[in-house]
Parts: structure tokens; C-alpha cells; sequence
């Protein structure tokens, strides 16, 4: 890629998800042959923890990782952009004037939604602010149980929001939670369906890019 693809991810309700998701698309691309650079504004540094856990056990970093405050986001990312294939933006759980400068120096904000009708009420305050800023949305459904009722209606509802669904969903998977911890994605997990999951997920976000 000439010039890298600033992808920030958003979501007003916490425990939706958010850094799960940073660090799984992060870790695929990278393994994929990207360059790959991490930005974390939210204050709780949960994906910053993740970061450093992952470096403890690394001879070579394959992500670079920064912090930065909300208004300064803009210029971190844009600096990143210009030396790495993809920037990941993790942002906190907020909706309001201090989310703008993430969603507005974004390529393409993505939502996470849990299976649950409480995230997906959460989402609406982002994507309306995503659609102020003219950026585009795509809506993931993670934590998904598929087969269930529940999940099915969440789907459903997901996509009468008026935004882009991403075909690929993470499933309800211990893995997700295990391999965060240790500072690694899912997809170098041993033996795990999540792997396939990541995979098509991140090929199907850098199509949107």
C-alpha cells in the first residue's frame, strides 16, 4: 500500500469488545505481511497492556504501538500512515465530542456489537456521529452465538441500522479472551476455529478499505 489505512474502532457501550478486536485485526495483518502500528486513546490502556505482554515475549516487535490523547489522534495517526500499512485506533467507550478526531481521521470506523439488544441501542450515537463526519461503518457482530434466537435477532436488527454488516462474525470463543491475555491474537492460537475467523475478517476489512 502507497499510504496506509487509518481504521478506528468505535463503541459507546464498554465491553463491546473494542480491543479484542484492535489486536486481532493487528495480528493478522502483520502475519499477513503488513506493516502494522497501534494507537490506543482510551485512558483505561487496556490494549497498551496487551502491547507490552505481547513485546515481553518477542525477540522483534511485528507492531509498533502508541498512545494518544483524543484531540491528538489526528496527527499521531497521519505520521503512522506515512510509514505503516495499516493504523488501528482502539478509542473509549464514548460517544461525544471527545470520540471526533478518532472517527474523523478514520478510513472506516468499525463498530463491534455483541449479541446482545443493549450494545446494538449503543451503536446508533456512533454510527450517527461516523455519518456527520462522512465516514463509513461497518457494524461486527462479535461474541455471536450462531443458532441461537437471541443472536439471530441481533443480526437482524443490525442490519435495519442502515449500515454495512460485515459478513464475517467472531463466535462466543474462550480463545478470544485466553490468547488477549497473553498478549496474542487469535489466529496464533493452536487448533482454533477463531484463526479461519480472524483471517476472513481482516481480508474482509481491507476490501472496505
Amino acid at each position: 500500500m502507497a499510504d496506509g489505512r487509518i481504521v478506528t474502532i468505535a463503541q459507546q457501550k464498554g465491553g463491546s469488545g473494542k480491543t479484542t478486536l484492535a489486536a486481532n485485526l493487528a495480528v493478522a495483518w502483520a502475519r499477513a505481511g503488513h506493516s502494522v502500528a497501534l494507537v490506543d486513546t482510551d485512558p483505561q490502556g487496556s490494549l497498551g497492556r496487551w502491547f507490552m505482554t505481547r513485546i515481553e515475549g518477542q525477540a522483534a516487535p511485528d507492531l509498533e504501538f502508541s498512545t494518544s490523547s483524543a484531540w491528538g489522534v489526528g496527527y499521531e495517526t497521519r505520521k503512522l500512515a506515512g510509514s505503516h500499512d495499516f493504523v488501528v485506533v482502539d478509542t473509549p467507550p464514548k460517544a461525544d465530542s471527545d470520540l471526533r478526531p478518532g472517527l474523523r481521521a478514520a478510513d472506516l470506523v468499525i463498530v463491534p456489537v455483541a449479541s446482545s439488544h443493549v450494545d446494538l441501542w449503543a451503536t446508533e450515537g456512533v454510527l450517527d456521529l461516523a455519518r456527520r463526519e462522512g465516514k463509513p461503518a461497518l457494524l461486527v457482530l462479535n461474541r455471536a452465538r450462531a443458532g441461537t434466537r437471541l443472536g439471530a435477532e441481533v443480526a437482524e436488527a443490525a442490519r435495519a441500522l442502515e449500515a454495512t454488516v460485515a459478513e464475517t462474525a467472531l463466535a462466543h470463543r474462550v480463545v478470544y479472551a485466553e490468547t488477549l491475555g497473553q498478549g496474542l491474537g487469535a489466529i496464533e492460537a493452536p487448533r482454533s476455529r477463531a484463526r479461519e475467523e480472524v483471517t476472513a475478517l481482516a481480508a474482509e476489512v481491507a476490501r472496505h478499505l
